[in-house]
Parts: C-alpha cells; structure tokens; sequence
C-alpha cells in the first residue's frame, strides 16, 4: 500500500519533518509557498517550491492562492498522481512519536451510536475540559450520555490525536490554555449523524475519499481544514464510511501564534458550523458520487454566503483531477 505525508512549511526542515522523512514506509512530500527558504532541502523528502509546482500541469494553479494552506493540495496532487492509497496530513510542528501509524481502515472498533448530533472527542481521551476547535460553543458544557458499542466499521478518515498542544480554539488559549496529554485507549468511531470536528493536524484519508481532501482557500485560516471536515462527514456516511479517532501519536510543539488573531480568525467558524452541517445533509444524496456531492454541497454554502464564488472555481478545478 502506497502511503504519502503531505505537509506545507514556510520554514527550514524541522525536528518534526525530519522524522517524518525518515519513516521507511512512507513518501514525505513537502509544499513550499513564498515564504519558504529557497535552498530547501532534505533526503527521502519530495520538496515542492514554487519553481516547482509551475511545472505541474495541475488545473487547480491558475486559482490557487500564494502564501496560503491551501497550497498543500498541490502535494495531495502530487501523491495521487503517484499512486497514493493513504494520503496523511500533517504539520511541521507535529512530532511522531515511535510507531506512529495509524488503525486498519476496516474493522470492529468502539463505536458512538448514531443520531448524536455533535460530541466532544475529547471527552474520550481525558477528564481535562478540553474541546475540538470547531466543536460549536453551544456543546462545550453540553454533558451527553449516549452510547458504545462494538461495530464492524468501515473508515473513511482516522484522525490521530496531539498531546502537549492539541488542536482548540483560540477561546480555550485565551481563557485557560493548559496543556493536555490524552489518555491511551482502544480508536473510537462516530456514527451516522454523530458529529465532531476534525483537522488536518494528524489525519489520514482512504482513496476512496480523496476528492474530500479539499481545502477550502477562501474562508480564513483557521476555518479552512475545520470547513472541509464538517462538509466530509455527511458525505462520507453517504458512501457508507465513518470517520474514527485515535489517541495521541503525535507531539505538538506549536508554531508561535497571536491568540487574539486566532480568534478573529475563527468567529466565522464559531458562527457558522452547525448551519454547514445542515445545509450539507440537507443538500446530499446516497445516489450521488462524492464528486457530486460535495460539489452541490458547496453550490449550497455558496447559496447560504458561507462561502463565495471564488471557492466554487476553486473547488472545480480541484475536482477535475477526479473526473
């Protein structure tokens, strides 16, 4: 199975990256932007600077911003275009630990049963009151009782917790800030119409499901990766997938940020995520492909100014690799 590491840095190879390259089973690829140093450079490390990607004969270039996370999708490219089956997203400043992987995409795993509306992944992992950025505020003191079971499951996208500084909101870095380290425990997966956000900090996606790696680019950043997992979800319970965690295999030794800055960038995101959630499943059917799907499903955001047109473009040429 052909497995690709997809990060984008706008610095020099880090402890983190490093790694990652040195991982056997693994093809790092690494996305440069304008910022990046000109000299990059490492062993066992596919580096795509800016040099590089004018080569690609890739639709997506000629709307693609610089200076941008959304340049990472020209590494999803890449991979795909390389044979990817597993494609993981990852940061810079993530750390693996020793043998980070991640489950098997098919199995019997610890399952929240369905029709749960949205849940605190977190509250699996630690006592700690800690949430998923993305998780609406109206849910943060929401103490659900709901219910585990052993199901046979079939995944879509795992993502891999971060201990130290896990991915939250900035309201959680404003207000308190404690650092977290999640308890080990067996994976654990949502059901249908079970919901919590994901990132794309420690997360891996199956073939099938490539066409949702799409980054939207022209929402803010810290919008960006939780847009696309909140649009995932309903479309991939329509393929019949499920989305799971897994404890912490990774260490996040965060990239300085201004919290406030954070915030502003995250008020859409506060204000917004469970209309997306709706207009998705309200949008969707199980006889569409995912291309179609998540196509009408942004035609529908579009509709509902969660996003704009300049996304639709985007997202066009994106899927025409698809096609």
């Amino acid at each position: 199975m052909k497995k690709f590491i997809v990060i984008t840095s706008i610095f020099a190879p880090t402890e983190a990256i490093r790694k990652f390259a040195a991982l056997p089973d693994y093809q790092l690829v690494v996305v440069g932007d304008l910022k990046s140093p000109k000299e990059w450079k490492l062993d066992n490390v596919v580096y795509l600077g800016v040099e590089d990607q004018k080569k690609l004969n890739y639709p997506i270039l000629k709307n693609l911003p610089f200076n941008h996370y959304c340049r990472k999708m020209l590494g999803y490219l890449w991979a795909i275009e390389n044979g990817a089956e597993i494609i993981i997203d990852t940061d810079d400043d993530n750390l693996p630990y020793e043998n980070w992987n991640f489950p098997a995409f098919k199995g019997e795993f610890d399952t929240i049963e369905n029709d749960n509306g949205f849940v605190n992944i977190y509250e699996q992992f630690t006592p700690q009151k800690i949430w998923p950025r993305g998780l609406p505020l109206n849910e943060v003191l929401n103490q659900k009782k709901y219910a585990i079971s052993k199901q046979q499951s079939k995944i879509g996208v795992w993502q891999g917790l971060a201990n130290g500084d896990p991915d939250v909101d900035a309201i959680y870095r404003l207000v308190d800030n404690t650092p977290c380290t999640f308890d080990k425990r067996s994976p654990i997966v949502l059901g249908e119409n079970t919901i919590t956000p994901f990132n794309s900090q420690n997360t891996a996606f199956c073939k099938e499901l490539f066409p949702l790696l799409y980054l939207p680019a022209f929402v803010t950043f810290r919008f960006t990766d939780i847009l696309r997992g909140l649009v995932a979800q309903p479309i991939l319970w329509k393929a019949g997938y499920k989305l799971g965690f897994t404890e912490a295999t990774v260490f996040q030794d965060r990239n300085a940020h201004n919290y406030m800055r954070d915030f502003e960038s995250e008020v859409t995101m506060y204000l917004h995520t469970e209309r997306v959630i709706d207009t998705v499943k309200g949008t969707i059917s199980s006889e569409n492909s995912i291309i179609q799907n998540i196509q009408q499903s942004y035609f529908a955001l579009a509709e509902q100014n969660i996003v704009n047109k300049d996304e639709i473009n985007l997202l066009n040429t994106w899927l025409k690799a698809f096609i």
